[in-house]
């Protein structure tokens, strides 16, 4: 597996660090349904944590997962240490969903996983850059992306729900 940025490669088949260390092993998650939001603690829209905890509990048996990914690129809102960052999320919001490490997902240095991601378009065509914390792509079971959501679309909206119970038939 590579961390290369060749088209038609499964997003799954990036390399990145879990959260408190090694390696978060995105290649688990071949055959399943994958909801990759960027994350952050100190965010007004942190409270979409419980959303995202609630639905990942509702589909784990049929094969879907969150994965989030911290992020300290807007504002400054996820300042704290990988500890700090499950300690939080633990305590807080009763977070259980996989977490990768602290990644960049805009500029020069953005992880490749979005790298991937960022070309697919929201509803409203959106491409490109991340425009805020909690924005979500939904990978399907193959590892490809079908559908993007705005950072503001909560976690359990209609069309969120729509397109996780589609993706995992």
């Amino acid at each position: 597996m590579t961390a290369d940025n060749t088209a038609g490669n499964s997003v799954l088949d990036v390399q990145i660090g879990a959260l408190q260390g090694g390696s978060a092993d995105l290649a688990q998650y071949h055959g399943k349904a994958v909801l990759v939001v960027n994350v952050a603690s100190k965010c007004g829209l942190t409270p979409q944590y419980a959303g995202l905890e609630r639905l990942h509990e509702q589909y784990a048996a049929q094969g879907f997962t969150v994965l989030g990914v911290p992020c300290n690129q807007f504002l400054g809102q996820e300042p704290g240490t990988s500890e700090e960052i499950a300690e939080f999320c633990s305590a807080t919001y009763g977070v259980t969903f996989p977490m990768t490490e602290k990644a960049e997902v805009n500029g020069e240095g953005r992880h490749p996983l979005y790298t991937r991601l960022v070309d697919h378009a929201d509803a409203e065509g959106h491409t490109g850059d991340i425009r805020w914390n909690f924005e979500k792509f939904l990978i399907g079971r193959d590892g490809t992306v079908i559908a993007r959501f705005s950072p503001q679309t909560e976690p359990e909206a209609a069309e969120v729900v729509a397109a996780v119970e589609k993706a995992i038939g």
